[in-house]
């Protein structure tokens, strides 16, 4: 795929052969600039379970993609010790106009915070009042003007509308701890990530998606938006991400589910 070459470059601790490894499938989504918002759906076992992850949103935020790649590397070479069943889907690059930028940028082309773009409930009341109130007009975190206002945001809400995951997980960075909406337990740690529940913001996926629709969002904040954390540390929020996802959500959940596109 061509555009391994411009990732491998772009994104920390992704060389070439892992990038082509994850043999990304174009899900016919394109950014406003028009580049192709990449995908992959990888199933383990008898699944059960569909989860989607998410890397990218915030285009500065590229070790969060890197993490998605080696864990995609994870997902297609599953250990023995940890069982799952699970149909996965991977967004590596939600964002890729913000990450392709130069410098790279936290918001989309047109200057759009896509985890402040979703509509969730008072939308157009809360989120402009948050953004002059609380971030004193950040052009960092500007929501847009109406919610689902930009492709890349829309994209996702078809994603969770077709794919109807059991649970989300959106990797950002670089706050250092484990965040969570919705239902069920959180899980307590991930790695080095201890959770600290920051709270809901107005038009932010996990206030839509874990608050508004019920679907638990895990929310992953690496300690760096630059560098990943060591293999073992990747390897080992992995484990524990399967281990929480078998012991909460568990088996017996419908397991209707469907792959992306296919080219035509």
């Amino acid at each position: 795929m061509r555009s391994c070459g411009d990732y491998s470059a772009k994104i920390p601790n992704l060389k070439l052969p892992l990038c082509e490894a994850a043999q990304l499938q174009d899900t016919f989504a394109r950014s406003v600039l028009g580049r192709p918002i990449w995908g992959r759906d990888v199933r383990t076992g008898d699944t059960q379970l569909r989860v989607l992850v998410l890397g990218g949103m915030h285009g500065d935020e590229m070790s969060s993609s890197s993490l998605v790649f080696h864990w995609i590397a994870m997902a297609q070479t599953p250990a023995a010790d940890t069982p799952q069943s699970i149909h996965w889907r991977f967004i590596p690059t939600l964002n890729p106009d913000g990450m392709f930028s130069r410098p790279a940028r936290r918001v989309n082309a047109r200057g759009v915070d896509l985890n402040r773009n979703f509509p969730t409930p008072n939308w157009a009341r809360d989120a402009r009042q948050y953004w002059e109130s609380r971030t004193r007009r950040d052009p960092r975190r500007w929501p847009g003007n109406k919610p689902l206002s930009e492709p890349e945001s829309r994209f996702l809400l078809e994603q969770m509308d077709s794919f109807k995951p059991n649970l989300i997980v959106s990797v950002h960075a670089p706050y250092g701890v484990l965040d969570f909406d919705g239902p069920s337990a959180p899980p307590n740690r991930l790695g080095r990530l201890y959770l600290d529940q920051v709270g809901i913001f107005p038009g932010s996926l996990g206030n839509y998606g874990g608050i508004h629709k019920g679907v638990p969002v895990v929310t992953i904040e690496l300690p760096s938006a630059t560098r990943t954390p060591m293999d073992d540390e990747m390897r080992q929020m992995w484990t524990d991400l399967l281990r929480w996802t078998n012991e909460r959500l568990g088996p017996g959940i419908s397991t209707a589910s469907q792959d992306l596109p296919k080219p035509h």
